[in-house]
């Protein structure tokens, strides 16, 4: 393959793989901020965007879990929804503010009221103060998300173990120790004055300019590959001809007062 080619290649190679890395995931149900203190309180919001282009969503129910729950729930209210906290019976009881608790919140659910539904190319935000949360590594909220003409997307499916992101991949609040937070404010009592929100648009942030730096690196790099390759063509191409002279004269009759000199 002539250099021409394999440049031609390699930039088309460098072309399609930094659009796959810029075009956007697919949309879906998250939790933000996506990480927080375990033993704290904390304010959580979930983002639910409209993935269809002709139907609304209607409802939204988030699932929380029971084998590790929280001992307090509260719901922000939140205009044209109404909201319902279902509360089950726990397997094993929990203890919380000096008392044992026997059941928790296991499921929320949000529903449209008249024209407050989620229409499509818009999002919606629901904000929720739990806690105290578990001593764990994640907590998954599995989510369900209903649609005017009664369709029902399941964001249910658990990170997985080789880190790529499943296709209906549910809302994930990573955990992280208490002592890991160092000389950051205490933990904030559960209620509306609990604010996360904050910190999710710095999370956005550099997780954008650390996606776009990859890619950056990514395209000088293959740039670079290029350029070397073009030079190496011309070194290739200058090279034979530097080298044949000395050999001819070498080879060849001597010619001009060196040969005279050698002569004499």
């Amino acid at each position: 393959m002539s250099l021409l080619k394999r440049s031609a290649v390699i930039g088309g190679v460098a072309a399609a793989f930094t659009l796959a890395l810029a075009a956007p995931a697919a949309a879906h149900v998250t939790v933000n901020p996506s990480t927080a203190a375990q033993g704290g309180y904390a304010k959580v919001t979930f983002r639910v965007p409209n993935e269809s282009d002709d139907t609304s969503t209607t409802k939204v129910e988030v699932n929380l879990p029971t084998d590790t729950p929280f001992a307090s729930v509260s719901l922000k209210p939140v205009a044209g929804w109404t909201m319902v906290a279902q509360k089950s019976k726990l397997a094993k009881p929990i203890e919380a503010h000096g008392s044992q608790i026997s059941e928790a919140v296991s499921k929320i659910t949000w529903t449209a009221v008249g024209d407050a539904a989620i229409k499509p190319g818009q999002f919606q935000e629901f904000d929720v103060s739990l806690g105290p949360l578990p001593q764990a590594d994640q907590v998954v909220f599995k989510a369900l998300q209903t649609y005017s003409d009664g369709a029902i997307v399941r964001w249910i499916d658990e990170p997985t173990t080789d880190g790529t992101e499943p296709e209906k991949p549910a809302p994930v609040l990573k955990l992280t120790p208490a002592a890991a937070e160092g000389a950051a404010a205490p933990a904030a009592a559960p209620g509306p004055s609990v604010a996360a929100a904050p910190a999710d648009d710095d999370a956005d942030d550099d997780e954008g300019g650390a996606s776009w730096a990859g890619i950056a690196g990514i395209v000088l790099g293959l740039a670079g590959l290029v350029a070397g390759l073009l030079a190496y063509r011309r070194a290739a191409a200058g090279g034979p001809a530097a080298a044949g002279a000395p050999t001819a004269a070498a080879g060849g009759k001597p010619s001009g007062p060196a040969a005279g000199s050698a002569t004499e």
